[in-house]
């Protein structure tokens, strides 16, 4: 496991960073989205989606993704993360949606639930960690 820590790691945790999550398709494309995200103390990576997207359903088969995180104010600084799906689970998916709607747009409830839409969250590994700044 290779660790996230120091800046990439402020990087996750600070300000309003989004996460470009990359992961494989059934063709061997890669999908790429943008989600809200944060570490938790162990350093592996969290991820917050609705079931029912194919970004999810991507990220099971495939068993791992890469995340890039850029720094807020210069997308010259930035951490990539490779990791190794650990975790999925709708347990306290709908407190940690909340957590990233207070870090995102300061609210307190995620304001964008749809009905009947059941969350869930994902944790990475790290299995490696690279980080670049540049200007």
């Amino acid at each position: 496991m290779a660790e996230l820590e120091g800046r990439p790691l402020e990087i996750v945790k600070e300000g309003q960073n989004y996460a470009v999550v990359a992961v494989p398709t059934d063709d061997g494309s890669v999908q790429t989205v943008i989600v809200w995200a944060h570490a938790d103390e162990g350093g592996n990576l969290i991820l917050n989606s609705a079931e029912g997207r194919a970004w999810p359903e991507n990220l099971r088969k495939a068993g791992r993704a890469t995340v890039t995180m850029m720094a807020d104010g210069n997308p010259y600084e930035y951490v990539s993360i490779r990791g190794r799906l650990v975790g999925d689970t709708q347990e306290g998916a709908d407190d940690d949606i909340n957590m990233l709607s207070k870090k995102y747009v300061g609210e307190d409830e995620y304001p964008f639930r749809q009905p009947g839409e059941v969350r869930v969250t994902f944790t990475l590994e790290p299995e490696k960690v690279s980080y670049m700044k540049q200007g």
